[in-house]
């Protein structure tokens, strides 16, 4: 199940991005690789994975202090049960009312 990042997750993980992708870019500059979009795209997927790792690592930091978070099961609210029943009444009528328009 896919869940939301926390908000350290995200905090971190952006400032590691920022931090690695101008490591990265200073660092092939100094090695002579011309700027093209190779070396763009090299730089963005290294940053990405580093800012992933460490975004995973905060999450599993965050669960070893916290312990794992319950999942929330989606219960309906009355209002949307209301609609629901209500929608499925006027469709029922309509039907009753006109069969053969389907």
């Amino acid at each position: 199940m896919i869940t939301l990042p926390s908000a350290w997750n995200l905090v971190i993980s952006t400032i590691v991005f920022v931090i690695a992708a101008r490591y990265l870019h200073r660092y092939l500059e100094a090695q002579g690789i011309p700027k093209g979009l190779s070396r763009g795209m090299m730089v963005f997927i290294l940053a990405y994975a580093a800012s992933w790792g460490s975004g995973e690592m905060v999450d599993w930091v965050q669960e070893k202090i916290e312990g794992p978070q319950p999942q929330a099961v989606a219960q309906p609210s009355d209002e949307m049960t209301q609609l629901l029943k209500a929608l499925g009444q006027a469709q029922s009528s309509a039907e009753l009312k006109d069969p053969g328009s389907n």
